[in-house]
């Protein structure tokens, strides 16, 4: 079975839970939920896995304390929600975690902590140390003072990203209905679960809808975006609904239950993943269709002649969009040289280069070891 061959490498996994998994009909958070979640994870512990936990529920807690009967619009209102509903959130799961003598772990992140290499290094040898103590560390986005510029958006876009800053083996998302259908269920009564998903096509994401819940951020789309990035790392994702009993404990035991992702079949190293998937480009480059050419098919550096244009500004060593003629981007990398410069360089030769800027960092705009093909 394929489940079971995938689950058998599996030793240590993020489980992502989202805001409507973890709170009831009114909006506060389920304790029965939280309680057998983390029963089912105390199982998982027993047979040796690790488990990291992006977890969800924090505005959804604070905004039940708050007494705040919508959801809340402005920044300000999130953050204030956030700070008072992460306390609730971190203290249900000890109250879940203490019983079978296991320990909790807030940790909080920005799209800033990972996209510093080293910020996001460090990041890992944290995790690293609260899984080596047999900790369980619960993470969210620090909405206490994110903003636009530094959100990962949501937290199923966290989670991929965890899977590659935790070196984990398995994604389990955790969300309100039974897996991908090929429509709304809540929509189309004659929609079909679609038990595997071999590659994300368009016609995958296409089946996936927007979010129709009160509490959360992220829809269907979002998770099957999650999949994807996941699947690039090499990781395969399963999602199950959340709020059935045993449902994680099931999962990881290769119970035919949800939806299975399977990893995509050419992956990137976990160096190229954080490129791809972690970094906020800063900038574009417009190439030449001889150049697209040759970083598709041939796997070769981003050379000064190759480019047409430069869009945007940008420091040396920022991340950048390579795409065609037609403005659709098809690579992402780190650029050796500032925007500025690569405006005086595009459409020379790499031998001109410390002719028209008077030095020379490298021979090459963008090098193939800091480019990855999207």
């Amino acid at each position: 079975m394929i489940r079971r061959g995938l689950l058998k490498n599996v030793k240590r996994l993020v489980i992502k839970i989202g805001s409507q998994v973890l709170t009831d009909a009114n909006g506060a958070l389920d304790l029965d939920v939280f309680q057998q979640i983390c029963d089912d994870i105390a199982i998982l512990r027993a047979k040796g896995l690790q488990v990291l936990v992006v977890s969800s529920g924090a505005v959804a807690a604070g905004r039940s304390e708050l007494g705040m009967t919508e959801k809340p619009t402005t920044i300000p209102q999130k953050q204030a929600a956030a700070a008072i509903g992460q306390t609730r959130l971190m203290q249900a799961y000890e109250a879940a975690l203490t019983p079978h003598g296991l320990k909790a772990a807030q940790v909080l992140l920005t799209s800033e902590d990972l996209g510093s290499r080293q910020r996001f290094l460090n990041a890992r040898a944290t995790l690293d140390t609260l899984l080596g103590f047999g900790v369980i560390p619960i993470i969210n986005e620090n909405d206490t003072v994110v903003v636009d510029e530094i959100k990962f958006g949501d937290n199923d876009n966290l989670s991929a990203l965890v899977t590659n800053v935790g070196e984990a083996h398995l994604l389990l998302i955790l969300t309100d209905v039974q897996g991908l259908f090929s429509a709304d269920p809540r929509e189309n009564p004659d929609a079909l679960l679609i038990p595997l998903v071999k590659g994300i096509t368009r016609e995958v994401e296409r089946a996936a809808g927007g979010s129709r819940s009160s509490v959360g951020t992220g829809g269907m789309s979002t998770k099957v975006a999650a999949a994807k990035k996941a699947g690039k790392n090499g990781v395969p994702t399963i999602m199950v609904p959340g709020k059935q009993k045993g449902i994680v404990a099931a999962a990881l035991q290769g119970e035919a239950v949800g939806t299975l992702f399977l990893p995509a079949d050419t992956g990137v190293n976990r160096r190229k993943h954080w490129i791809a998937y972690t970094l906020k480009p800063a900038g574009r480059l417009i190439v030449d269709e001889g150049a697209r050419d040759v970083l598709l098919k041939k796997g070769k550096s981003l050379l000064p002649s190759g480019v047409g244009r430069v869009e945007g500004r940008f420091e040396r060593g920022a991340c950048v969009r390579i795409c065609g003629s037609d403005g659709q981007e098809f690579a992402r990398g780190l650029s050796d040289y500032s925007s500025s410069e690569i405006a005086l360089l595009a459409g020379h030769k790499s031998s001109e280069i410390e002719e028209i800027l008077g030095y020379r960092y490298a021979d090459v705009i963008v090098h193939r070891d800091n480019l990855v093909v999207l």
